[in-house]
């Protein structure tokens, strides 16, 4: 009998319930369309080169061709194809995107954990150390720094980029770990004679992981933005083709002058999708961590709103409006009496 129960109840819907909740954050809809369109572009990255009809370098005779069936994204002046400059351009923009994030994080990881948990002489120095990344604009300090280097390509940008742009995430990591420091499972793990690195790594950051997360997202886009800026610029090595490259060769040769607007409309295109696509992942993030997102949109529709007016009753008689009791037979009816007085100064019933 108690194994036929405990079958029973691992069949129940009750008992998959928990199973099920593992995959919430893929069943969200923002999230399944951010992921959707992030992995068209892994898709272009690794398949690029192999997919691009034409060499992104090679000209032709089409000169700055519209799009056709022969050149979907047209061509540019020396009849270049954009459509193959796009798809082998997709690579460096992700691998710059990806590989920044993972170091940036790990830094940021590595100092804001170490600095909150710690605290005393160490925390201050991380937290100063911190400060004075933060001062200091990201963007120019990564132009001054690329521009005074010998080589840009992809690798280094990525690596400047990861170094320079750790100490947001670091400051936040930092704040949320001087609060959990404090909390009951942290001290009992420390009392009961637990390691620094083990508390740090078992109790700390499961419960940064949403915070982790986030700032790694955040980090992809700025990491992306900040090398399509530098190779639209010209300071990143313009024979490694990606987006920015397209742009700055189209700005360069004033396409917008000469209405070639298939020369960076696709590219545009392709960095307003990525970044929408990143968005939507971090929204879905922070619906999966937070319960009361989740919540507000299912009650916003099912509330409905009724209008109207609830009588009531004062010392036993009927509100104004409500029918009569029938006086018995041979008496008058009985007159409703006056409303009560009200103060004028504070506006209560007498």
């Amino acid at each position: 009998m108690a194994l036929q129960a405990t079958e029973a109840a691992i069949a129940s819907p009750e008992a998959a319930a928990p199973r099920r909740d593992r995959f919430r954050f893929l069943r969200n809809r923002k999230t399944a369309i951010g992921l959707g369109i992030l992995g068209v572009f892994l898709l272009m990255a690794i398949f690029g080169e192999a997919l691009a009809p034409y060499d992104p370098s090679a000209r032709s005779d089409d000169l700055l061709q519209s799009p056709s069936w022969d050149h979907p994204f047209g061509t540019t002046q020396t009849g270049e194809d954009i459509f193959s400059q796009i798809l082998v351009g997709t690579r460096g923009v992700l691998l710059v995107g990806l590989l920044a994030a993972v170091i940036a994080t790990v830094l940021g990881v590595l100092i804001g954990v170490t600095a909150g948990y710690l605290g005393g002489v160490g925390d201050d120095v991380l937290s100063s150390v911190s400060n004075v990344f933060l001062v200091i604009p990201s963007l120019p300090l990564i132009i001054i720094i690329t521009s005074f280097l010998p080589e840009t390509g992809d690798l280094i940008i990525a690596l400047v980029i990861g170094l320079t742009s750790w100490a947001w995430g670091a400051r936040v990591l930092r704040a949320q770990t001087l609060s959990l420091r404090g909390r009951d499972y942290v001290q009992a793990a420390r009392a009961s004679g637990e390691s620094t690195w083990r508390i740090i790594v078992f109790e700390l950051l499961p419960n940064l992981t949403p915070v982790i997360a986030s700032g790694f997202i955040g980090t992809v886009i700025f990491a992306v933005l900040s090398e399509i800026t530098l190779a639209f610029m010209g300071i990143a090595d313009i024979s490694n083709w990606n987006w920015g490259t397209v742009l700055f060769w189209a700005q360069s040769n004033q396409a917008l002058a000469q209405d070639a607007w298939w020369w960076f409309v696709p590219a545009g295109l392709c960095i307003a999708l990525l970044g929408t696509a990143l968005s939507l992942i971090n929204f879905g993030i922070d619906e999966f961590i937070n319960p009361r997102l989740r919540s507000q949109g299912r009650a916003e529709r099912s509330v409905k709103m009724r209008v109207g007016f609830t009588p009531v009753v004062r010392d036993g008689r009927p509100a104004t409006g409500a029918p009569r009791h029938a006086a018995p037979h041979g008496t008058a009816p009985s007159e409703p009496t006056d409303p009560p007085a009200v103060s004028k100064g504070k506006g209560n019933l007498r």
